[in-house]
């Protein structure tokens, strides 16, 4: 198949559930993006997050910088070209940054025994002072997308062949990152090699992400090692798989490469900007070979150890 398939998540609470599950299984064996429509999130939410933020990005710089990511920060702003997505799968001699920026939260609400090694993910995040109601959007959006992950987290335990509930306590305590990227206006051309994002696969169990109303640029790579479009429906989310997900399934899902392109010249004056919600499951969740997935492929890893390892290639150029 190799194609982005577009599910309807209100089947997943159907009468035929087997039959979605079926569906579901096979876009993550395939190509591991899917198109996710019926998924309940309002409209008005979606279009709110996404105002509020282009007015914090549209801020100069002098106003962002206090937020700025720094010594023990896993979460804020990170500045234009300050990431090197690429990086968290190769080391390269000269590593070329992303064209883009950023601002990251962790759970709004910590737990109340978090260990030394949690802690750090669940520090309260720093809030700009300016626009009007971006922390208010940002806490709902994050629960909207906690909301969904459950969900989809759920439909996999089922595609799976396993209980529904069989991932909630591996992400009661998630360490979930939202983040929205802002990519923007290219007046002129990017160095060599360099992209608004370079070509990567994510870290954790699931992405969710929305791409905005000026969407272009992302694009798959196929098992033929074909860069295909991914497009997606007025408020369908673009979800997709993560590293862990495909080390805990063993392989049977795979974590597909892809990257966001810089525009075309005639569209280079035009920003972009996309919300994701990077799921990631416990911090000291064991992430081994589940059930029924074949002999383990792989020793066994914590979602934190695996996390921090790749955020360091990330944000330093170097694995």
């Amino acid at each position: 198949m190799n194609r982005v398939p577009l599910l309807c998540l209100a089947d997943f609470h159907g009468s035929d559930r087997a039959a979605f599950a079926r569906r579901l299984d096979a876009a993550c064996r395939d190509i591991g993006f899917l198109v996710v429509a019926g998924h309940g999130v309002p409209a008005a939410l979606i279009r709110r997050m996404h105002d509020v933020s282009a007015a914090f990005f549209a801020q100069p710089t002098t106003a962002k910088q206090p937020l700025a990511l720094g010594p023990g920060h896993i979460h804020g702003w990170t500045g234009p070209r300050q990431s090197y997505l690429a990086e968290t799968l190769t080391a390269g001699a000269a590593p070329v940054p992303d064209w883009k920026e950023g601002f990251s939260i962790g759970p709004p609400v910590a737990p109340p025994d978090a260990s030394p090694e949690e802690a750090p993910y669940f520090a309260p995040a720093r809030w700009p002072d300016r626009p009007a109601g971006f922390r208010d959007a940002w806490v709902a959006y994050y629960a909207a997308m906690e909301g969904l992950a459950g969900t989809l987290m759920a439909a996999f335990a089922v595609a799976l062949d396993l209980p529904a509930d069989y991932f909630l306590p591996r992400i009661d305590r998630h360490i979930t990152g939202l983040s929205v990227q802002f990519y923007p206006p290219q007046p002129v051309a990017a160095a060599a090699g360099q992209l608004r994002a370079g070509a990567h696969t994510d870290f954790g169990s699931l992405t969710i992400l929305h791409p905005g109303d000026n969407p272009g640029g992302l694009q798959v790579c196929d098992r033929d090692g074909a860069w295909r479009d991914v497009v997606a429906p007025a408020d369908a989310f673009i979800v997709n798989i993560g590293d862990l997900m495909a080390q805990w399934t063993n392989g049977r899902w795979v974590s597909t490469l892809h990257r966001v392109l810089n525009p075309p010249p005639e569209r280079a004056h035009q920003p972009r900007q996309s919300i994701a919600f990077f799921h990631q499951p416990n911090w000291h969740a064991e992430i081994a070979a589940l059930p029924g997935c074949g002999a383990p492929l792989h020793p066994p890893i914590t979602s934190g150890a695996h996390f921090e390892r790749k955020l360091a290639a990330l944000r330093g150029g170097a694995a």
